[in-house]
């Protein structure tokens, strides 16, 4: 029996999605261009039906800290912001990623510095994939180019976070969030028993509930000896993410003379200027990162020594270019191309500087 087909918007599909895989709860806080997830939330009343715990919380800050507590306990929870607001919550991120608890987070970006603007952007991949709290840690990092992926991602971002006890977040951008597209929803899956997140979950805190453990979930450790032992065991799960989490799309790379490598919205905008740009004899390849961390070093690398030159575009300034870079270490010409200020480039604009740019 086929699926429905329902026409939403991407900050709906996530909200939606969150109810069907049967998260636990959701904390967040109202900000442009990511409400309606809470408005979603708070429409649907799932805590009439699945139990599932909705609550906007008196700030950025109160609503990770939050996300800390419940996730502490072994439940799958979750959060959205948009940048300033995900900013609010670096510490948090920071704290729960020490303390190796699976959460999911999501961050609709919207143009910055500052305040800026409530217009898109994809300018807090510096934040996202070098870490934007204290100390080394990483977050799981997944990149939607349609709403269907908004919706999709929910799950794989739970299902990841909850393998390496990681928070993952899934980074959109203002366009992905506010454009409205076909999505097919996923089943609705029961919310995991007590005992059942026990089982999964045998190092939570529990608060001494008959057959479990007595966990203390914390980030603190004063002897600098364990802190680094537990340093260390971080670096080492990082290591098996990055060998074996790494996502990507190709599209017609197989003859490709230059590269052009995007994520999220760009992805879309790369595809209809790769279309342009063969139509006029340039034969072009788009490189799609689906995971920014752990980022597609290897499938970039292999490009360098058979394209001519490749295109980074990004709604930014020019940030996720030095992972080309690094990627592909001096072998091939990288440029960037991008719009700021919340102005999203068409096509066109691509082609005309993948001409000035590379080909010139």
């Amino acid at each position: 029996m086929a699926k429905e087909v329902v026409l939403m918007k991407g900050n709906e599909a996530i909200a939606r999605a969150a109810v069907l895989c049967g998260a636990d709860a959701y904390f967040g806080y109202p900000i442009t261009p990511q409400s309606e997830v809470l408005e979603t939330l708070a429409e649907l009343k799932p805590w009439e039906t699945t139990g599932m715990v909705v609550l906007q919380a008196e700030s950025e800050v109160s609503a990770i800290n939050m996300v800390y507590g419940g996730a502490a306990t072994g439940k799958m929870v979750m959060t959205s912001s948009s940048s300033p607001g995900v900013s609010l919550k670096q510490e948090g991120v920071s704290y729960i990623a020490g303390a190796e608890l699976p959460c999911l987070i999501v961050n609709v970006m919207r143009g910055g510095p500052g305040l800026g603007t409530i217009q898109p952007s994809q300018a807090d991949y510096f934040q996202t994939t070098k870490g934007g709290g204290h100390g080394d840690y990483r977050l799981i990092a997944l990149a939607p180019a349609s709403v269907q992926e908004m919706a999709d991602f929910v799950q794989l971002g739970f299902d990841l976070a909850f393998k390496y006890r990681n928070p993952a977040i899934i980074l959109a951008d203002g366009v992905i969030g506010q454009m409205m597209e076909k999505v097919v929803l996923p089943d609705q899956k029961p919310r995991l028993t007590e005992e059942e997140v026990i089982a999964r979950c045998p190092w939570a805190a529990n608060g001494k509930r008959k057959g479990a453990a007595n966990n203390i979930i914390t980030s603190l450790e004063l002897d600098p000896a364990k802190m680094e032992v537990r340093n260390i065991h971080l670096q080492e799960k990082y290591k098996e993410i990055e060998k074996n989490e790494v996502r990507y799309e190709e599209i017609m790379c197989d003859d490709a003379e230059y590269l052009i490598v995007a994520f999220g919205s760009c992805a879309r905008i790369g595809q209809k200027a790769l279309e342009l740009a063969r139509e006029q004899g340039i034969k072009v390849g788009l490189l799609r990162p689906i995971t920014l961390w752990p980022f597609p070093t290897a499938p970039i690398a292999k490009y360098a020594d058979k394209v001519k030159g490749m295109l980074s575009l990004e709604l930014n300034a020019g940030q996720m270019i030095e992972d080309i870079k690094l990627a592909v270490n001096g072998k091939v010409k990288v440029e960037h191309f991008g719009r700021l200020g919340g102005i999203v480039p068409d096509p066109d604009e691509v082609v005309t500087a993948l001409k000035e740019k590379l080909i010139k």
